[in-house]
């Protein structure tokens, strides 16, 4: 299962290329999380309603998966992992985590200029 991250969606150039790579030893689920490519959402936006979608797909694919996540589509699955979503095994790419008080941090009105 690939997730994508906030500016990103299935057809990402290299989001295809990893499903490709993977598709030769996996069965690779490469969705559009809400809002994004061709899916579409339902306000408001709450990423508990995230979860649930892969939960969907995972529950679809056959109960339980491998997932790969990019930036917030990392945290997006772990988050998902935390709650009790089924993933068998979590590879996480680039997740946004501010670890140290002198870490980079997104601008103040980052919210207004991401997509829900």
């Amino acid at each position: 299962m690939l997730v994508a991250g906030a500016f990103s969606y299935r057809k990402f150039p290299a989001q295809v290329q990893l499903a490709n790579l993977l598709s030769a030893h996996y069965t690779v689920y490469n969705y559009d999380r809400r809002g994004r490519g061709d899916s579409g959402d339902t306000q408001p936006y709450a990423t508990q309603r995230e979860k649930e979608d892969l939960q969907a797909i995972i529950d679809e694919a056959g109960g339980s998966a491998y997932v790969w996540g990019l930036s917030s589509g990392a945290i997006l699955a772990l988050q998902a992992e935390v709650s009790g979503v089924n993933i068998s095994k979590l590879a996480l790419h680039e997740p946004p985590f501010i670890v140290e008080s002198n870490d980079r941090k997104p601008p103040p009105d980052l919210r207004k200029h991401v997509p829900n």
